[in-house]
């Protein structure tokens, strides 16, 4: 057993087993998905959520191993590694602990602290620790004009330089004063004058003070993005009440206690410079930095289970489909889709004003409703959509013989995709107006086919999304979209190459080469013919192939979710019932009768068998949750039509840590803080409610100014 392996365990609280048996397959080029599903027995059951976990602790553990390497190598060099030193940089787990314990052998420009010594005052400096005699006295025995040490001051601040430099390159007092202020210290942020018109929106933070551990990240997002725009200055101090500790912890690590001595006074004046002058600067830094690294961390998990639910959001189904984009002057884009998603045909309508030409609109909506037998309208949600849900609503009254259920649909993002070079090669022949009531009606649809041709960014569920690290942000995103699609499974002969893309094993090249291939020789009949598919080869095959369905398949087994690689063991279960495969498919109660352990091998364990009989039952089935829509209320379009206590329904936009955003159908989201999300204490909001969640909501405030809605789940 390695002793990563043992690190990574204890870290995540799993059995050092699982963590070596993840390792191996990651190096050997396995992916989250193809792990979390088809190698449980390896993992003894480790989820998705875990491996990703596991994946990205073991990235950052070799990083710092590395460095480690580093800095060892480096100190050896210098003939200065003590098996003191050693140990500690061994058993150095953090790469801050790190660099404090490699400060004092770190090259460096010669400094103040380098010059006193060179020019003799480390005794100076020694003697005057020790309180031994008067620092002006003690000072003339170094005065040394070929030095640059032409008098006592000269010499004194010289001695000063060495003392805050030996303070400064103490690593356990370094680790010790920065949890100290991380746990004590205060992130203060004040408005700079005359800004408080230009960077209203950040009022709140115009005089804040929190201390620096318990701010929540989207007060430390905030206060960060403020001093960026020039609207407040932070600062991070101790308390007044604590404004003698670190002192105290100085003298306690160094050992120099200073007394009402001049030696004393003038060592006990040294230690508060260096706090003042080198110390906290360097800890605001490193603090402020540590800040915006968890606050980072925590917006990105907010956008991504934002994401992931979003993309798992129910699929309408694959049912004809009319996209409507609204729009005032430009008119209402309009186009049918069929059931799988190709365009029929496209138009424009005019009924808002100043056309208004609500008459003709309706017509050509009735003839294209009754000529494709219509049974979806997918309504984007962005200017005129209320007017526009209006119009389909009168449509649908005056024509009873149109079986449509209109749903508004989020358009975050339409736009985008619209303007991309992929939806000129998917749409060659529409113009980029029209492509977003396509993309409207698509990820109506199936939302998770439609919004992985779309960047992440562009979709909007994101909290401070351009302030957090944005590597780390694409990776967790692209993990999300990665862990979505395989959750759900793709049908390999509709799939689109973007779609194709996220499967495991896959990347866009063999994605397209796929689609090329499709194209070529026509629909696949079986997986196995994923091996002829050019730069496919037998890993990639197996990474992905459990993940690509095919429907009405030579081979039943071909449209579940069952590997390829375990089809023996279903031919071998099926021969002990004394019956051919496809007689065992979609066989509930027959299935359920059998043990899973009867069918263990060496090859195949207990996990395995399970999902396998599992898959059995409900061959290729979606997880994904029943489709349902809201109803926006009658008469309540914009925020004057709105009053405190007014009951409507909504749907949840983005879930933040401070609570939730609804769209209630007024053109401006109204925010359920957390404080109101539920009749008890909410910890996480994401324990109460998901993005594309269908609630309930009680108007508390509206602030028209600012454009601000105060809702309520609250019971009473």
């Amino acid at each position: 057993m390695t002793a990563l392996a043992q690190d990574l365990a204890t870290d995540l609280n799993i059995r050092a087993t699982q963590a070596e048996a993840v390792i191996r397959l990651l190096d050997e080029g396995a992916t989250v998905p193809f792990i979390a599903r088809y190698r449980k027995e390896a993992t003894q059951g480790l989820d998705d959520a875990q491996l990703r976990q596991l994946a990205k602790r073991l990235e950052q553990r070799r990083e710092l191993n590395a460095r480690r390497d580093t800095i060892t190598h480096s100190i050896r060099q210098q003939d200065k590694l003590t098996p003191e030193l050693q140990a500690a940089l061994q058993a150095a787990d953090t790469k801050s602990r790190l660099e404090d314990l490699y400060l004092p052998y770190k090259p460096k420009r010669q400094n103040k602290a380098e010059l006193a010594r060179a020019a003799g005052l480390q005794p100076l400096a020694d003697t005057l620790c020790r309180l031994q005699g008067t620092p002006e006295k003690l000072a003339t025995r170094y005065l040394n004009p070929d030095k640059g040490i032409n008098s006592t001051e000269d010499a004194l601040e010289g001695a000063r330089q060495i003392l805050t430099e030996q303070i400064a390159e103490h690593a356990d007092l370094q680790s010790q004063l920065r949890q100290w202020l991380w746990n004590r210290g205060e992130l203060s942020s004040k408005v700079i004058k005359d800004k408080q018109q230009e960077g209203a929106k950040f009022a709140d933070y115009f005089d804040f003070s929190q201390t620096i551990s318990k701010l929540p990240s989207h007060r430390a997002l905030a206060i960060l993005r403020a001093q960026q725009a020039g609207i407040v200055r932070y600062k991070l101090r101790p308390t007044e009440a604590d404004a003698q500790r670190p002192a105290e912890l100085i003298s306690q690590f160094t050992r120099w206690r200073g007394d009402n001595s001049p030696a004393g006074r003038w060592l006990a004046a040294c230690i508060q410079q260096a706090w003042q002058k080198k110390l906290l600067p360097s800890l605001e830094n490193q603090l402020i930095k540590q800040l915006k690294q968890l606050a980072d961390t925590d917006a990105i998990d907010v956008f991504s289970r934002n994401l992931k639910d979003l993309l798992l959001a129910a699929p309408a189904g694959l049912k004809a489909t009319l996209g409507l984009d609204p729009g005032l002057r430009t008119g209402v884009k309009v186009a049918v889709l069929d059931n799988t998603g190709k365009v029929l045909q496209h138009t424009t309508v005019y009924p808002h004003a100043p056309q208004k030409q609500w008459q003709a609109a309706q017509g050509t909506l009735a003839k294209l409703c009754q000529q494709y037998t219509v049974n979806l309208i997918a309504i984007g949600n962005g200017t005129a959509s209320r007017e526009t849900e209006q119009l389909v609503k009168d449509l649908l009254k005056q024509h009873p013989d149109i079986q449509a259920t209109p749903v508004v649909v989020s358009e975050a993002g339409a736009s985008v995709y619209s303007a991309s070079e992929l939806a000129s090669e998917e749409l060659p022949g529409l113009d980029v107006s029209i492509r977003g009531a396509v993309s409207i009606a698509r990820r109506l649809q199936d939302p998770l086919a439609e919004l992985v041709k779309i960047e992440p960014k562009a979709i909007g569920v994101g909290q401070y999304q351009h302030d957090v690290d944005q590597n780390a942000l694409n990776q967790s995103l692209e993990d999300t979209v990665e862990d979505c699609v395989n959750h759900v499974g793709v049908d390999l002969n509709t799939a689109s190459a973007q779609l194709l893309s996220q499967v495991a094993g896959l990347n866009m090249t063999t994605a397209q080469n796929i689609v090329a291939y499709r194209d070529e020789h026509g629909v696949f009949t079986g997986r196995q013919q994923l091996l002829k598919v050019p730069r496919l080869g037998p890993k990639a095959y197996q990474q992905c192939a459990g993940f690509l369905k095919i429907s009405a398949a030579k081979n039943p087994l071909d449209s579940s979710a069952v590997h390829p690689e375990a089809y023996p063991v279903v031919e071998r279960i099926a021969k002990a019932q004394g019956c051919k495969v496809g007689e065992l498919i979609g066989q509930q109660q027959r299935l359920q009768q059998l043990r899973p352990e009867d069918y263990c091998d060496d090859q195949c364990g207990l996990y395995t068998l399970k999902d396998i009989l599992r898959e059995l039952e409900k061959p290729g089935r979606d997880p994904r949750p029943e489709f349902r829509t809201a109803s926006f209320q009658e008469g309540v379009e914009t925020l004057a039509d709105l009053h405190p206590g007014m009951q409507l329904e909504g749907s949840v936009t983005n879930v933040t840590n401070f609570g939730a955003f609804v769209d209630i159908g007024v053109h401006q989201d109204g925010l359920v803080h957390i404080s109101q999300l539920a009749d008890r204490f909410v910890k996480d909001p994401h324990s109460i409610v998901k993005t594309g969640d269908i609630v309930n909501v009680r108007v508390l405030e509206v602030d028209q100014p600012r454009k601000r809605i105060s809702l309520s789940m609250k019971a009473g």
